[in-house]
């Protein structure tokens, strides 16, 4: 048995897209979407990254900066072509007649483009913001350290501010819903627990791999390093805080990539804040968001093989039929796509927000269950 099986981690990840969810294993990804009319389409496809094959991706604190843009372009990619069942009817039918996440070249000139735009954004608001009005205090504040410490502060205040304001919209909670569906079907299997949907909504929905854990770690390390780096001229102090980008993202995911594989308090002293944060970014799953994130990851991973290896634990077709509500849907795919109906009424595909948002909520699984 591995030792990194043993200790649940699977190797995968993935994104809540437009109504679905994307998940990745290696260089194979899917993404499975809940289209308007209630059926579920789900898309395999290859993305190499950067670094195919290239020796840099075993050398730490580098690798990450790599894997943070390859992240950012397949995040993208998968993006656009979940809204794409969701554009004006005009434009909906042109895009459903090339059913394939892989694109032409000005699409991938778009994703490049739109990539780099939210880099600069995100630039602008988290970085070149705090400093400049950190600087604001100079003229009253002579301590250096201390006007660091304001600036960190500021960086995490607006950080926590663009949570939560994110949060609060209609589009994103849905999106977020997604997003926890995702986390709950990753701990699933990691918990060595049977892939159905009784069991994937009883997991947790937080999970220290998540995107939002890594942005926190980098606010959280470029307040501790720009508190020992000093510069006096302004722009040269943006200058320095925008290069050191990269260095943060290596740092931030080498302990990402800690924090999934290995328990011990330091990692869950480092985790708990990216943990606590995921309450604005994940929420409850319905079950049918639950199916579109098992389908994901049926597409790429073969988590029975896991968990014999992982748990030594055969899974059967009748282990599967023992579902209690039947939820558990058998998947069969073609050699890249497949659409199927899961419900008699398409309607119910999408219940009203009211009617899963303030329902009966689930009971979180204490935090022993999911760090054990």
């Amino acid at each position: 048995m591995a030792e990194g099986a043993k200790k649940g981690f699977s190797g995968i990840g993935g994104q809540a897209v437009l109504e679905g969810v994307m998940m990745k294993n290696g260089e194979k990804y899917a993404v499975a979407v809940r289209k308007p009319d209630g059926n579920l389409t789900v898309e395999v496809e290859h993305y190499a990254g950067i670094l195919h094959n290239s020796p840099i991706q075993k050398i730490p604190f580098v690798r990450g900066i790599f894997n943070f843009i390859d992240s950012m372009v397949l995040g993208m990619r998968a993006l656009n072509y979940s809204a794409s069942f969701y554009d004006v009817e005009s434009e909906k039918e042109a895009r459903r007649d090339s059913k394939k996440v892989k694109s032409d070249s000005r699409s991938n000139a778009s994703t490049v483009m739109i990539t780099i735009i939210s880099l600069i954004l995100a630039v602008g608001l988290f970085v070149v913001l705090p400093t400049y009005l950190s600087t604001l205090f100079d003229s009253f504040i002579r301590n250096d350290s201390l006007i660091a410490i304001i600036e960190g502060v500021i960086r995490i205040l607006i950080f926590l501010a663009y949570i939560i304001f994110i949060s609060s919209l209609k589009d994103i909670r849905r999106l977020y819903a997604y997003h926890g569906a995702e986390h709950k079907c990753i701990n699933c299997i990691e918990r060595g627990r049977l892939l159905t949907v009784k069991n994937v909504t009883q997991s947790s929905r937080f999970h220290k791999r998540c995107g939002t854990s890594f942005i926190y770690l980098v606010v959280f390390i470029s307040v501790i390093l720009f508190i020992f780096i000093r510069v006096d001229t302004l722009w040269l102090r943006l200058v320095v805080r925008v290069a050191m980008i990269p260095v943060i993202a290596g740092i931030s995911y080498e302990i990402l990539r800690l924090a999934g594989k290995y328990d011990n308090i330091f990692i869950s002293i480092i985790s708990a804040p990216g943990l606590w944060i995921q309450r604005f970014t994940t929420r409850e799953p319905d079950k049918y968001m639950v199916q579109v994130a098992i389908a994901s990851v049926e597409a790429v991973f073969d988590w029975k093989a896991y968990l014999k290896e992982a748990y030594d634990y055969e899974v059967t077709d009748d282990m599967l039929g023992q579902d209690e509500e039947g939820d558990h849907i058998r998947f069969r795919y073609k050699e890249e796509i497949e659409e199927f109906s899961a419900l008699k009424d398409p309607d119910e595909a999408f219940p009203l927000e009211d009617d899963w948002e303030e329902g009966a909520e689930l009971e979180e699984p204490d935090e022993d269950d999911w760090e054990d």
